[in-house]
């Protein structure tokens, strides 16, 4: 009923606007060399109807018969304004030797703002330009190297999110940063990163799901948004830009980690990667409509750094002929015995294996005068591969029967991905009009193999399915804006509405991959007997290994879902935002937003923000804004709630994870969970000086979040008093023996500058582009928020591995120094990243330590072969560079040689590369 409202709405819109009167204009976009510029973009000014140029060059576009000026840029390229006269033919020639200063779509509603001129810092990526020459090959890893302010990493032993990085901007939280595709919402990822990584608790976007030779560029949003773009945007916004080209690309690329850290047992190499993509567009008509595809395959394969176990791996009880105590260290004797080596225990402490298949598609199809229909979205499927840590065969978590030398458990993941988008624009009497409609869906499954149900003794299964999750989100949006270009120096007025309705559900597990089996209850006959029946939920353990210890329930490395744990949950939330946006004079801007949301399972909000911005020169300008905003929590963090095995400094526990409103949770005073507030304030300058092709702009800020929704620490319970009895009581039904809730518990603050330095110069007929970027930001907790329960308990409310994740595991400070040369058919690109120090993440003071910063070096060569073929190679991490080596302390007996919680660049090593592009 709902799909079929939305496309009645969209054909009236298009009857409705058919007749309106237009011209349509073509012509080619050169360089100052005369060679065609495929891929640049020509827009009306004042309005975001546009379109690009094909692989010659040439455009067609449909504009309406009071447009007076079109805009014509390319990245990279100089930007130049040409008024519409009589002729419907317009060329332009765009110079590569000039200041940058690229038109962006976000940070402002006024379309026509540049990087330079708008009053919020925005970043531009160049994705085509960056995935060509850089070994990068997702969305995490290339915006990680290309921009300072952003951070994701490839996380290790760390259940689901071994599969899905988690990304942030500005150092909070991965939930904190909104994902936009073509200016709309992105659904989330279904998975909440409840393991011991950075964004412990979040629930973030799958940018990697979206293939990079889909996408033309990445804009980044360095302010807070919330009152322009709703929930999730406190630290900014992420919007990516598909392609709009027609013709053929094709890309593939292998690669490889060729280390000196890599283990002697292991070979030479490792983390095999290869990839193949294409992309093609179809022009459908002479206006500007066009259809473009993209479909990607990659194949990764795990990556290990542990070099040898050294802890103990045999007991007495191991070896039937051992006559001393069995509780006894036989290990080297033991491995004598059975003609084994240490590293013969060893985890894989690095990279998952992935397999990953996606397409992706933008459309656009010019109507009418001004008028046109627009679709784009994609689907995505991983299968992931990651381990646990190895269950020896000393452990009570082993039966030896099945496993006689213990064994490693592993996590599949399956991972699915859906989106689309439909949308009609349309300009009618100067104002234009965007009605859209966006549909996303996340589902992720876990397989566990290679493990076992330790309570079933040598009956039990080797394999579970152990249930899953899913996120699906349906985004309606009504966007209406003019630009008034004869009031005042210009002025521009938006406003509009959404309608945003979620699901979110945990499917439950197969029942071996949950049950306790050797849990039992005590029950009194009516004779007066005592007996003891296994129920898979009492306090009382009936199940034991040879030294009498109790065996565990549910899949070892990670417990299914429950039927108890299923969840179906919905909220819808409704949004009202006005925006305005006055040059004052032509040299002082003031724009005010303000935005009303309603959310169906907390209540309101209302946000506002103010910008401004004053031209001191042509080329020097003052910036600056201040904005309230929030983030609603997540259904996840809501609803989810689970048992997993965490290891916390080297000692394994269960912990469940219980919902707000779980007896648990009540015992404990966690309040119900409302929005997180925020207050930002930046201001900077941007310029640049024309006679040396340089531009510069420098930002500081500062972000106030108050009741930031943090997974608290773990508590335990006890025999104390009725509480604790009450509270253990429900641990053991969940197969826990600790606990952990999502909370409002902390106010943080968040300061930083962000410094862009770009230079672009022509040598002869040779062109070289050098950017410098950095940031130097310190988030620090404010304050814990506990309830009168809790009083005396903020340690354990948010612990002291929680604090050091929000405020030192991801560096404080970052830069880059990228050199791109193109001399005739050579590129050449240089890159060092300097990732600063970070802190180990722990509860133990003894385990304190600071991992120094490192600069990481890329270096690709390319060579264009013809027009239509090329070949690049290179390396990232060329000088093979690692991060500091934990102390013994924080190694657990040799598993973890770097820090697995506080990560900088990722302990791989040096990575080498080749890619062949061909292009019709």
């Amino acid at each position: 009923m709902y799909l079929r409202q939305i496309s009645l709405f969209l054909l009236l819109c298009v009857a409705s606007l058919s007749l309106s009167a237009q011209r349509t204009l073509t012509g080619t976009v050169s360089d100052d060399t005369g060679e065609p510029l495929p891929g640049a973009y020509i827009t009306v000014k004042g309005s975001s109807l546009g379109t690009t140029t094909d692989i010659d060059g040439t455009y067609s576009i449909s504009v309406p018969q009071a447009a007076n000026t079109i805009v014509f840029s390319f990245l990279g390229f100089g930007t130049v304004e040409v008024q519409i006269g009589e002729s419907d033919q317009i060329d332009a020639i765009l110079s590569a030797g000039t200041v940058l200063d690229e038109i962006v779509l976000i940070g402002s509603r006024s379309a026509g703002r540049t990087k330079l001129t708008t009053p919020v810092p925005v970043d531009i990526v160049n994705v085509t330009e960056v995935a060509s020459a850089s070994a990068q090959t997702n969305v995490n890893q290339l915006l990680n190297y290309v921009a300072p302010s952003f951070s994701s990493n490839t996380q290790t032993i760390s259940d689901g999110t071994d599969h899905i990085d988690p990304a942030s901007l500005r150092g909070l939280g991965p939930d904190q940063v909104l994902v936009l595709i073509n200016g709309k919402r992105r659904h989330n990822t279904s998975l909440v990163n409840v393991n011991g990584t950075f964004g412990r608790g979040n629930v973030g976007t799958d940018l990697n799901s979206i293939p990079v030779a889909a996408i033309d560029r990445i804009e980044i949003l360095r302010d807070g948004a919330s009152a322009q773009y709703g929930s999730d945007a406190i630290a900014g916004v992420i919007n990516i830009i598909l392609k709009e080209t027609d013709g053929l690309r094709l890309n593939a690329e292998t690669g490889a980690y060729l280390s000196s850290e890599i283990p002697d047992y292991q070979g030479s190499t490792d983390g095999e990667f290869s990839q193949i993509s294409a992309n093609y567009g179809i022009k459908l008509n002479e206006e500007g409509g066009i259809l473009n595809f993209t479909g990607v395959f990659d194949d990764r394969n795990f990556t290990n750094r542990m070099q040898e176990f050294t802890g103990n791996i045999f007991s007495g009880y191991n070896n039937p002929d051992y006559t001393g105590d069995p509780t006894d260290d036989i290990t080297e004797a033991e491995l004598t015995r059975r003609g084994l080596e240490r590293s013969d225990f060893n985890m894989r402490v690095g990279q998952s294996a992935l397999r990953n298949g996606g397409v992706m598609y933008n459309f656009k199809l010019p109507v009418a005068a001004a008028t046109e229909i627009y679709s784009f979205g994609g689907l995505n499927y991983r299968r992931g591969n990651a381990t646990g840590f190895y269950r020896l065969p000393n452990q009570n978590r082993t039966v030896t029967d099945i496993y006689p030398n213990g064994f490693l458990p592993a996590i599949n993941s399956n991972i699915s991905d859906a989106s689309v988008a439909l949308g009609i624009v349309s300009v009618y009497n100067k104002w234009e009009v965007d009605f859209s409609n966006v549909y996303g869906r996340n589902g992720f499954g876990y397989l566990i193999n290679n493990t076992l149900n330790a309570s079933l003794g040598s009956a039990s299964p080797t394999s579970f399915d152990a249930g899953g999750f899913s996120f699906a989100q349906n985004t309606s949006n009504l966007d209406i804006r003019r630009y008034f270009d004869d009031a005042l120096s210009g002025l521009n007025i938006a406003f509009g509405a959404e309608y945003r309705l979620e699901n979110y559900q945990i499917t439950a597990g197969e029942e071996g991959s949950y049950t306790d089996y050797g849990a039992a209850s005590e029950f009194v006959t009516r004779g007066g007997d005592t007996i003891v029946i296994r129920d898979g939920s009492g306090p009382i353990a009936t199940v034991f290994d040879p030294l009498g210890r109790s065996r565990p329930g549910g899949a070892q490395v990670f417990p299914g879902f429950r039927p108890d744990n299923e969840v179906n949950a919905f909220r819808n939330s409704v949004g009202i935002y006005g925006d305005v946006e006055a040059d004052l004079t032509d040299n002082f801007l003031v724009g005010v937003a303000a935005r009303f949301e309603n959310y169906s399972d907390f209540g309101s909000t209302v946000n506002g923000k103010l910008t401004t911005r004053i031209k001191l020169s042509d080329d020097w300008t003052l910036r600056a804004g201040a904005s309230t905003g929030f983030r609603a929590p997540s259904l996840h963090q809501l609803n989810f709630n689970s048992t997993s095995t965490l290891f916390v400094d080297g000692v394994p526990f269960e912990v469940g994870v219980f919902s707000n409103d779980s007896r648990p949770a009540q015992l404990l005073g966690i309040p119900q969970l409302k929005q997180e507030r925020s207050v930002n304030y930046s201001g900077g300058f941007t310029g640049r000086i024309p006679s040396a092709n340089l531009s510069i702009t420098i930002d500081g800020y500062l972000i106030d979040i108050n009741d930031r929704v943090v997974l608290t620490g773990q508590f335990q319970g006890g025999d104390d008093n009725d509480r604790d009895r009450e509270i253990s009581r429900l641990l053991q039904q969940a197969n826990a023996n600790r606990a952990a809730f999502f909370a409002n518990a902390i106010d943080s603050r968040t300061r930083g500058i962000d410094l862009v330095v770009t230079h672009n110069a022509r040598i002869g007929n040779n062109s070289l582009q050098t950017s410098l970027a950095a940031t130097v930001a310190k988030t620090s907790l404010q304050e814990v928020n506990t309830s009168s329960v809790l009083e005396g308990l903020e340690d354990t409310y948010f612990d002291r591995t929680s604090q050091i994740f929000l405020e030192s595991a991801v560096p404080r400070t970052k830069a880059n120094l990228t050199f791109n040369y193109d001399l005739d058919k050579f590129t050449i690109f240089l890159r060092n990243v300097y990732f600063g120090p970070v802190d180990e993440a722990t509860n133990s003071l003894d385990n304190d330590q600071v991992f120094a910063g490192k600069v990481i070096t890329d270096l690709s060569f390319g060579y264009n072969i013809s027009e239509r073929l090329g070949l690049t190679i290179g390396a990232n991490n060329l000088l093979d560079i690692y991060p500091d080596l934990n102390s013994p302390a924080n190694q657990s007996d040799g598993r973890f040689l770097y820090s697995r919680r506080s990560q900088q660049f990722g302990s791989n090593g040096r990575y080498l590369f080749a890619r062949v592009r061909f292009s019709l």
